[in-house]
């Protein structure tokens, strides 16, 4: 894979991401893996998804060491850098705090799989104890529940979404589905109760 595809790629699913008010302010973060190279593409800290530009991104081997590139990797570094190592099939991570799926990851809640689409896409969305954001703790629960083979996305607890993918853009459709399906089960639960 050409780096630079794969740089732009991560900008332009970064720009759709904050352009879709999943990352308010400079939250959230995105990082792709090159097969070939083994180096990792990340998004540096206190830069904003939506206007995300090359000089934003740094070049990582996937010990954290900075091959390319200033400025500090995202705080999140080391989950992405994890799911990246207990992952083969792995080659994106996006994390995003998109509204319904956020809520119901600050209410402690399992993500409902209402749908076809999700119980057949999805499958599971496991919930992540709380853990500091940045924090090696965190970094090691959320790589804990990749572990699984079938898990595509999980919710960290009172924080958000962090999706995966064969590529940045696989790893963005794993999001719109588990926001769609979070806003769906939302409003069904309120349907039911009204009817």
């Amino acid at each position: 894979m050409v780096s630079e595809d794969l740089k732009a790629s991560l900008i332009k699913v970064s720009k759709l991401a904050g352009s879709r008010g999943w990352c308010p302010g400079t939250s959230g973060n995105i990082s792709v893996l090159n097969p070939d190279t083994g180096e990792v593409y990340i998004k540096i800290s206190g830069r904003s998804m939506s206007d995300l530009k090359p000089t934003d991104i740094l070049t990582l081997n996937l010990d954290g060491k900075v091959i390319d590139g200033s400025g500090r990797p995202s705080k999140e570094v080391n989950f992405h850098l994890g799911i990246y190592k207990k992952r083969k099939d792995v080659k994106a991570v996006l994390h995003t705090h998109p509204p319904y799926a956020t809520a119901y990851a600050t209410a402690g809640k399992p993500l409902p799989m209402v749908t076809a689409t999700a119980k057949l896409i999805l499958k599971k969305v496991p919930i992540v104890d709380y853990a500091p954001p940045g924090s090696k703790e965190l970094a090691e629960l959320v790589v804990s529940k990749f572990e699984d083979p079938d898990v595509c996305s999980v919710i960290m607890k009172n924080h958000g979404v962090v999706s995966v993918g064969a590529d940045i853009y696989r790893a963005l459709y794993v999001t719109e589905w588990v926001e769609n399906e979070a806003e769906t089960a939302f409003l069904s639960s309120i349907i039911k109760r009204l009817l």
